[in-house]
């Protein structure tokens, strides 16, 4: 594991700690049937969001910022400072919930954090956070996946982000799948190649915190970026399946480097909090 300041490392690997507790923790409600909804989990992606999270707050802590994501969105949600107890609410389909019960774990949302949740359209979120963006300049983070980012409307929305040096950053969660579909039977080039062609500052890099780092050190918060980050996704599309038990994840080895106690508090947690609201 490449070296990169150890407090910060340790936020991140904390930050994912939880969202991977909260997600270990769905699945196995899922499986007994006590959440009967479609869920969208993100167990394998929470190292991307909570790098970000952990950068921003570090070097850019007084930055207004908005956040659109989609489905497969509970750890940017926490990451960025959602409400644990919301999220876990509107899962159970609570009123009280996030998104007052009715968006499920697709479309997720916090006003209190501007944190924007997704209408169920692949990729409409892309356009809609670049006009936003567009109309109240705050710098705007838009999260989507490799097959949302296909999307023509996704493309150009891009490209108006370009024309008009928005100060918006795209982030590729590039698990290499749409539902089961590869990207290499879907096309045969990168969302990072479409940026440069905007002459949008883009980057292809894997999901290691300690390659991310650097490379947001570089991107500017006043202009368009696309980072294309390659990640994996560990369980199935919908639901609570395992994809490939062979597939890499990074969350074992960040517990192999810093041991197993955050793993264990990040556990102890969230089962309080859903312990909480399942009596």
């Amino acid at each position: 594991m490449q070296k990169m300041n150890e407090a910060n490392l340790l936020k991140i690997h904390k930050k994912a700690a939880i969202c991977r507790a909260f997600e270990e923790e769905v699945f196995d409600l899922v499986q007994k049937k006590i959440i009967k909804i479609p869920v969208y989990l993100s167990a394998g992606q929470e190292y991307i969001s909570a790098t970000i999270a952990v950068f921003l707050d570090e070097w850019h802590h007084l930055l207004q910022k908005q956040t659109f994501i989609q489905h497969r969105g509970h750890s940017v949600y926490l990451n960025f400072g959602g409400n644990i107890d919301k999220l876990i609410l509107e899962l159970l389909g609570d009123k009280e919930g996030c998104a007052n019960g009715m968006g499920g774990s697709a479309s997720i949302q916090s006003k209190e954090k501007n944190i924007f949740g997704h209408d169920g359209l692949m990729g409409s979120h892309g356009p809609i956070a670049t006009g936003a963006c567009y109309g109240n300049k705050k710098f705007t983070l838009c999260f989507t996946g490799d097959a949302a980012a296909e999307e023509d409307y996704f493309i150009s929305a891009m490209g108006w982000a370009s024309t008009k040096n928005l100060p918006i950053w795209y982030i590729i969660e590039d698990n290499d799948l749409s539902i089961l579909t590869e990207k290499k039977v879907r096309r045969n080039w990168e969302i990072s190649d479409v940026g440069k062609a905007f002459k949008i500052d883009s980057y292809n890099v894997q999901d290691d915190p300690s390659e991310l780092w650097p490379i947001f050190r570089n991107l500017a918060v006043y202009k368009p970026s696309v980072l294309n980050i390659k990640t994996n996704r560990l369980f199935w599309h919908a639901g609570a399946g395992i994809d490939d038990p062979n597939t890499f994840d990074r969350h074992k080895e960040y517990i192999k480097y810093f041991g197993p106690k955050y793993n264990k508090e990040a556990k102890d947690y969230v089962k309080e909090k859903w312990k909480k609201w399942l009596r």
